[in-house]
């Protein structure tokens, strides 16, 4: 599928309802389009965690329009396999990703840390000054 309202009848079609009862849903996954235009921007949503993540901003279950309580989860699965063929880790994703140079460039620490010294009490925090004292600032 190529669009998220294409995704969107087809939830309605398997849960009941209307297409805007799931469009929310289903516009979250592909609004990764914005960072990159191509099937490319499936890796940052379109695995079994971007399934998870969605139940957590939705919510477990959403009612649809004809008062059935639809599972976020399936409405989610529902769309990764229909532009995947199945549920992706995100680690499939990542292991495909080649490991560039710029990605693992450590920098030196500006300043030496000696890992054994003991480490210095934190300073005592100064009382807040109270209403007067910011009454006789002014």
């Amino acid at each position: 599928m190529s669009h998220s309202y294409h995704h969107a009848v087809s939830s309605a079609k398997r849960y009941g309802g209307q297409p805007e009862d799931y469009q929310e849903i289903h516009s979250w996954f592909d609004e990764t389009k914005r960072i990159m235009a191509d099937a490319r921007h499936r890796a940052l949503r379109h695995h079994a965690e971007g399934i998870f993540l969605c139940e957590s901003i939705f919510g477990v279950t959403i009612t649809n329009s004809v008062g059935k309580k639809v599972p976020v989860r399936l409405i989610a699965e529902q769309h990764v396999t229909e532009d995947m063929g199945g549920i992706p880790s995100a680690v499939d994703w990542l292991r495909n990703i080649p490991l560039e140079q710029w990605m693992n460039r450590p920098q030196r620490l500006q300043v030496e840390i000696d890992l054994f010294a003991p480490v210095e009490a934190a300073p005592s925090l100064e009382p807040i000054p109270d209403e007067e004292f910011y009454k006789s600032a002014i």
